[in-house]
């Protein structure tokens, strides 16, 4: 894997993602390897801060939850197959129930919580081929693209919770970013 993945704690995780164009320097290669270090990682969705580009560039291969979760729809479980680029995307509507679903990330290994999200998402894109789409999302998948869209804000999963559990969580939030945490993928620690 080319590119370690950050780590909690470090600044690139909370700035706020340029838009980027079609002659940004080797795109497909960049893509290419951000798929080989979201499966290096046995993730599901990989936004380009976590490798410490600050681009709004984010992919994901959601298809594993399809075996997870019998209860989807045909048109859902059709959405998660296959791998998907979003650049440039903008989340034109978050609609419907919220629920909560537990979420984990790469950048905060360890920490699984449950997160609320609305259902149904609008979402507007361009894939790797710089062809634009407007699409409607909803179930599992639209949760997949809110998590990795956050980061194109600089938000973390961890901002959604309560105060309550952001406290009991500090002491691990902090063990991550000093290094203090087992992985078998290779990140970049902001205090070690």
């Amino acid at each position: 894997m080319k590119f370690p993945i950050l780590a909690y704690g470090h600044p690139t995780l909370r700035k706020v993602a340029k838009d980027i164009s079609p002659d940004y320097p080797d795109i497909q290669k960049l893509i290419d390897e951000m798929f080989e270090a979201m499966y290096e990682s046995s993730g599901v969705g990989l936004a380009a801060p976590q490798i410490g580009k600050s681009i709004r560039l984010f992919v994901i291969d959601a298809e594993p939850f399809a075996e997870l979760y019998k209860d989807m729809t045909e048109v859902q479980k059709e959405q998660l197959k296959g791998k998907r680029v979003f650049i440039n995307a903008k989340i034109l509507e978050e609609t419907g129930k919220e629920w909560a679903f537990t979420e984990g990330c790469l950048s905060i290994p360890g920490i699984n919580e449950d997160v609320i999200r609305q259902e149904k998402i609008k979402i507007k894109y361009l894939d790797r081929d710089f062809k634009e789409h407007i699409e409607e999302i909803d179930g599992i998948l639209a949760r997949v693209i809110q998590h990795e869209y956050d980061h194109l804000d600089g938000i973390l999963f961890t901002d959604h919770l309560s105060s309550f559990k952001k406290r009991l969580l500090k002491r691990k939030l902090e063990n991550i970013s000093k290094g203090k945490v087992n992985v078998d993928y290779r990140m970049k620690f902001p205090k070690k």
